[in-house]
């Protein structure tokens, strides 16, 4: 039992003729739970690859409340509360974000806000581990932008 013979993804191995221990998938497989056939859902995009200003479905006041709940949680630590950059972590020595107040936010399509969450932008990680696209667009309904 101590030595198990086991083959670890990416090593070598002799054991198939492409000298590879881990075998390649399969042409179009997709794995379960994330088959993401709505682009405009899971990128933010649309079929000319530029961010999307609508919405992909229709923003309800479970909506919004979803969006303040999730900001509240993963954007106000930096962003703060309102948006203006002030978060708590910023008040500790940390890089000031922008305000979502300016203007180049304020007009920017909400597409472009959800590729930054799931992508991140500058000192901004992304939070696509943490935040799932469900929750994504529902944080920019929390502000009224002007378009």
């Amino acid at each position: 039992m101590h030595d198990q013979p086991k083959y670890i993804p990416l090593r070598p191995s002799t054991f198939f003729d492409d000298g590879r221990s881990a075998r390649p998938l399969v042409d179009g497989t997709v794995a379960r739970g994330h088959l993401n056939a709505d682009a405009a859902f899971y990128t933010g995009k649309g079929p000319d690859g530029k961010p999307l200003d609508a919405f992909p479905f229709p923003v309800t006041q479970e909506i919004v409340e979803r969006g303040q709940e999730r900001f509240n949680i993963y954007c106000a630590p930096c962003h703060g509360r309102l948006g203006y950059g002030d978060g708590m972590i910023v008040r500790r020595g940390f890089r000031r974000p922008p305000s979502y107040h300016m203007d180049r936010l304020r007009t920017a399509p909400n597409g472009y806000l959800y590729d930054v969450i799931a992508k991140g932008f500058g000192a901004m990680p992304d939070y696509a581990a943490q935040i799932e696209p469900a929750d994504r667009w529902p944080l920019w309904s929390t502000f009224e932008r002007s378009s």
